[in-house]
Protein backbone atom coordinates (compact mmCIF):
# COMPACT_ATOMS: atom_id res chain seq x y z
CA UNK A 1 0.00 0.00 0.00
CA UNK A 2 2.60 2.28 0.79
CA UNK A 3 4.56 1.39 -2.42
CA UNK A 4 1.33 2.37 -4.37
CA UNK A 5 0.80 5.79 -2.64
CA UNK A 6 4.74 6.55 -3.12
CA UNK A 7 3.87 6.75 -6.74
CA UNK A 8 1.49 9.58 -5.59
CA UNK A 9 4.30 11.60 -4.04
CA UNK A 10 5.56 14.89 -5.26
CA UNK A 11 9.00 13.90 -4.83
CA UNK A 12 11.53 11.73 -7.19
CA UNK A 13 9.76 8.68 -8.80
CA UNK A 14 6.36 10.23 -7.90
CA UNK A 15 3.70 11.33 -10.44
CA UNK A 16 1.94 13.50 -8.01
CA UNK A 17 3.40 16.79 -9.46
CA UNK A 18 2.90 15.67 -13.34
CA UNK A 19 -0.77 15.08 -12.44
CA UNK A 20 -1.70 18.12 -10.59
CA UNK A 21 0.47 19.58 -13.75
CA UNK A 22 -2.02 17.55 -16.43
CA UNK A 23 -4.90 18.93 -14.47
CA UNK A 24 -4.06 22.56 -14.78
CA UNK A 25 -3.74 22.40 -18.12
CA UNK A 26 -7.25 20.82 -18.46
CA UNK A 27 -9.18 23.53 -16.63
CA UNK A 28 -6.89 26.48 -18.48
CA UNK A 29 -7.86 24.85 -21.85
CA UNK A 30 -11.33 24.65 -20.74
CA UNK A 31 -11.12 28.29 -19.41
CA UNK A 32 -9.74 29.40 -22.40
CA UNK A 33 -12.67 28.52 -24.34
CA UNK A 34 -15.02 30.11 -22.23
CA UNK A 35 -14.49 34.05 -22.80
CA UNK A 36 -14.70 33.00 -26.91
CA UNK A 37 -17.32 29.92 -27.30
CA UNK A 38 -19.73 31.57 -25.26
CA UNK A 39 -19.49 35.16 -26.62
CA UNK A 40 -19.55 33.48 -30.32
CA UNK A 41 -22.30 31.33 -29.34
CA UNK A 42 -24.42 34.06 -28.31
CA UNK A 43 -23.89 35.95 -31.76
CA UNK A 44 -24.94 32.84 -33.48
CA UNK A 45 -28.11 32.56 -31.49
CA UNK A 46 -28.77 36.90 -32.45
CA UNK A 47 -27.58 35.74 -36.26
CA UNK A 48 -30.44 33.17 -35.71
CA UNK A 49 -32.66 34.95 -35.01
CA UNK A 50 -32.25 38.34 -37.41
CA UNK A 51 -34.98 38.82 -39.63
CA UNK A 52 -31.93 38.97 -42.99
CA UNK A 53 -31.83 35.42 -44.44
CA UNK A 54 -28.03 35.29 -44.73
CA UNK A 55 -27.12 35.72 -41.09
CA UNK A 56 -29.82 33.34 -40.20
CA UNK A 57 -28.69 30.96 -42.42
CA UNK A 58 -25.01 30.99 -41.70
CA UNK A 59 -26.24 30.90 -38.19
CA UNK A 60 -27.87 27.69 -38.84
CA UNK A 61 -24.79 25.93 -40.76
CA UNK A 62 -22.71 26.96 -37.80
CA UNK A 63 -24.91 25.52 -35.10
CA UNK A 64 -25.71 22.25 -37.02
CA UNK A 65 -22.23 21.16 -38.53
CA UNK A 66 -20.22 21.69 -34.81
CA UNK A 67 -23.20 20.03 -32.99
CA UNK A 68 -23.67 17.22 -35.26
CA UNK A 69 -19.64 16.72 -35.91
CA UNK A 70 -17.71 14.47 -33.62
CA UNK A 71 -15.57 16.70 -30.61
CA UNK A 72 -12.60 14.47 -31.64
CA UNK A 73 -12.94 15.28 -35.16
CA UNK A 74 -13.45 18.67 -35.00
CA UNK A 75 -9.90 19.06 -32.68
CA UNK A 76 -8.26 16.50 -35.65
CA UNK A 77 -9.71 18.91 -38.28
CA UNK A 78 -8.80 22.12 -36.62
CA UNK A 79 -4.89 20.66 -35.74
CA UNK A 80 -4.21 19.31 -39.26
CA UNK A 81 -6.57 21.39 -41.35
CA UNK A 82 -5.06 24.80 -40.15
CA UNK A 83 -1.59 23.39 -40.48
CA UNK A 84 -2.20 22.39 -43.99
CA UNK A 85 -4.29 25.43 -44.92
CA UNK A 86 -1.54 27.76 -43.88
CA UNK A 87 1.30 26.38 -45.46
CA UNK A 88 -0.43 25.75 -48.59
CA UNK A 89 -0.86 29.92 -48.41
CA UNK A 90 2.78 30.73 -47.19
CA UNK A 91 3.82 28.52 -50.59
CA UNK A 92 1.66 30.72 -52.67
CA UNK A 93 3.15 34.03 -51.50
CA UNK A 94 6.62 32.67 -51.79
CA UNK A 95 7.60 30.75 -48.18
CA UNK A 96 8.63 27.34 -48.57
CA UNK A 97 9.31 26.49 -44.80
CA UNK A 98 7.07 23.74 -43.10
CA UNK A 99 4.50 25.22 -40.41
CA UNK A 100 3.30 23.88 -37.31
CA UNK A 101 0.70 25.11 -35.53
CA UNK A 102 0.47 24.90 -31.42
CA UNK A 103 -1.24 21.97 -29.93
CA UNK A 104 -2.96 23.90 -26.95
CA UNK A 105 -4.02 27.15 -29.58
CA UNK A 106 -5.73 24.24 -32.09
CA UNK A 107 -7.31 22.77 -28.92
CA UNK A 108 -8.71 25.91 -27.71
CA UNK A 109 -10.21 27.41 -31.27
CA UNK A 110 -11.65 23.36 -31.89
CA UNK A 111 -13.31 23.25 -27.94
CA UNK A 112 -14.73 27.18 -28.55
CA UNK A 113 -16.31 26.45 -31.73
CA UNK A 114 -18.11 23.50 -30.36
CA UNK A 115 -19.01 25.33 -27.40
CA UNK A 116 -20.61 28.16 -29.58
CA UNK A 117 -22.55 25.62 -31.49
CA UNK A 118 -24.36 23.97 -28.37
CA UNK A 119 -24.08 27.02 -26.23
CA UNK A 120 -25.96 28.89 -28.85
CA UNK A 121 -28.85 26.81 -28.36
CA UNK A 122 -28.83 27.52 -24.82
CA UNK A 123 -29.10 31.26 -25.15
CA UNK A 124 -31.49 30.92 -28.24
CA UNK A 125 -33.96 29.26 -24.90
CA UNK A 126 -33.58 32.16 -22.94
CA UNK A 127 -34.15 34.85 -25.72
CA UNK A 128 -37.61 33.21 -25.87
CA UNK A 129 -38.49 33.86 -22.19
CA UNK A 130 -37.97 37.08 -22.80
CA UNK A 131 -40.87 39.16 -22.88
CA UNK A 132 -40.73 41.52 -26.26
CA UNK A 133 -42.34 44.20 -24.38
CA UNK A 134 -39.56 44.81 -22.45
CA UNK A 135 -37.68 46.54 -25.74
CA UNK A 136 -40.80 48.38 -26.17
CA UNK A 137 -40.30 49.89 -22.92
CA UNK A 138 -36.91 50.39 -23.12
CA UNK A 139 -37.11 52.05 -26.70
CA UNK A 140 -40.14 54.31 -25.19
CA UNK A 141 -37.65 55.66 -22.77
CA UNK A 142 -34.92 56.51 -25.45
CA UNK A 143 -32.00 53.51 -25.05
CA UNK A 144 -30.75 52.60 -27.53
CA UNK A 145 -30.42 49.09 -28.71
CA UNK A 146 -26.66 48.83 -27.26
CA UNK A 147 -27.58 49.83 -24.25
CA UNK A 148 -30.88 47.74 -23.95
CA UNK A 149 -29.23 44.47 -24.64
CA UNK A 150 -26.68 44.99 -21.83
CA UNK A 151 -28.66 46.58 -19.68
CA UNK A 152 -31.93 45.13 -19.75
CA UNK A 153 -31.66 41.90 -22.03
CA UNK A 154 -28.26 40.54 -21.27
CA UNK A 155 -28.78 40.53 -17.43
CA UNK A 156 -31.80 38.37 -17.83
CA UNK A 157 -30.37 36.22 -20.78
CA UNK A 158 -27.50 35.16 -17.82
CA UNK A 159 -30.07 34.39 -15.27
CA UNK A 160 -32.09 31.65 -17.60
CA UNK A 161 -29.20 30.63 -19.20
CA UNK A 162 -27.11 29.63 -16.80
CA UNK A 163 -28.42 26.19 -16.23
CA UNK A 164 -27.66 24.90 -19.52
CA UNK A 165 -24.09 26.53 -19.63
CA UNK A 166 -23.31 24.85 -16.55
CA UNK A 167 -23.86 21.83 -18.40
CA UNK A 168 -21.68 22.93 -21.90
CA UNK A 169 -19.07 23.81 -19.38
CA UNK A 170 -19.22 20.56 -17.92
CA UNK A 171 -19.07 18.54 -21.42
CA UNK A 172 -16.08 21.20 -22.33
CA UNK A 173 -14.27 19.78 -19.38
CA UNK A 174 -14.89 16.27 -20.18
CA UNK A 175 -14.23 16.51 -24.17
CA UNK A 176 -10.56 17.86 -23.23
CA UNK A 177 -9.51 14.60 -22.38
CA UNK A 178 -9.38 14.26 -26.29
CA UNK A 179 -6.55 16.96 -26.68
CA UNK A 180 -4.36 13.82 -25.26
CA UNK A 181 -4.55 12.69 -29.52
CA UNK A 182 -2.38 15.58 -30.64
CA UNK A 183 0.13 15.19 -28.30
CA UNK A 184 -0.74 17.62 -25.23
CA UNK A 185 -0.28 16.76 -21.98
CA UNK A 186 -3.28 17.18 -20.02
CA UNK A 187 -4.72 15.54 -17.42
CA UNK A 188 -5.75 12.34 -19.04
CA UNK A 189 -2.37 11.97 -21.22
CA UNK A 190 -0.70 12.68 -18.08
CA UNK A 191 -2.67 9.67 -16.35
CA UNK A 192 -1.99 7.30 -19.40
CA UNK A 193 1.49 8.02 -19.52
CA UNK A 194 2.15 7.49 -15.67
CA UNK A 195 -0.10 3.69 -16.02
CA UNK A 196 2.73 3.14 -19.00
CA UNK A 197 5.34 3.63 -16.75
CA UNK A 198 4.17 2.12 -13.26
CA UNK A 199 2.00 -0.64 -14.73
CA UNK A 200 -0.61 0.40 -12.19
CA UNK A 201 -3.67 1.46 -14.39
CA UNK A 202 -6.56 1.15 -11.58
CA UNK A 203 -4.47 3.89 -9.45
CA UNK A 204 -4.07 6.31 -11.56
CA UNK A 205 -7.25 6.37 -13.65
CA UNK A 206 -8.99 6.49 -9.88
CA UNK A 207 -7.03 9.25 -8.72
CA UNK A 208 -7.67 10.83 -12.89
CA UNK A 209 -11.17 10.03 -11.56
CA UNK A 210 -11.49 11.78 -8.86
CA UNK A 211 -9.85 14.79 -10.08
CA UNK A 212 -12.45 14.99 -13.04
CA UNK A 213 -15.22 15.25 -10.42
CA UNK A 214 -13.39 17.37 -7.92
CA UNK A 215 -13.06 20.02 -10.95
CA UNK A 216 -16.60 19.25 -11.26
CA UNK A 217 -17.81 19.71 -7.76
CA UNK A 218 -15.80 23.24 -7.86
CA UNK A 219 -17.72 23.85 -11.34
CA UNK A 220 -21.44 23.41 -10.02
CA UNK A 221 -20.23 25.56 -6.73
CA UNK A 222 -19.49 28.35 -8.91
CA UNK A 223 -21.98 28.16 -11.39
CA UNK A 224 -24.41 27.79 -8.45
CA UNK A 225 -23.09 30.94 -6.76
CA UNK A 226 -23.50 32.91 -10.02
CA UNK A 227 -27.00 31.38 -10.46
CA UNK A 228 -27.96 33.30 -7.37
CA UNK A 229 -25.97 36.39 -8.34
CA UNK A 230 -27.91 36.88 -11.19
CA UNK A 231 -31.59 35.86 -10.05
CA UNK A 232 -31.46 37.78 -6.54
CA UNK A 233 -33.24 41.00 -8.26
CA UNK A 234 -35.71 38.17 -9.75
CA UNK A 235 -36.99 36.26 -6.59
CA UNK A 236 -36.51 40.14 -4.67
CA UNK A 237 -39.01 41.25 -6.98
CA UNK A 238 -41.22 37.83 -6.73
Amino acid sequence: MLDLLSLLSFGQGGWGSALLMGALVTITLALCCVPIGLPLGLLVAVGARSKRRLPRAASTVFSTVFRGLPELLTLLLVYYGAQIGIEHLLQKIGYQSEFRINAFVAAVVAFSLVLAAFSSEVWLGAFKTIPKGQQEAAQSLGLSRRTTFLRVTLPQLMRVALPGLSNNWLTLLKDSSLVSTISLVDLMRQTNLAVAATKQPMLFYFVACLLYLLLSALSGVVFSRAERRFGRHYEGAR
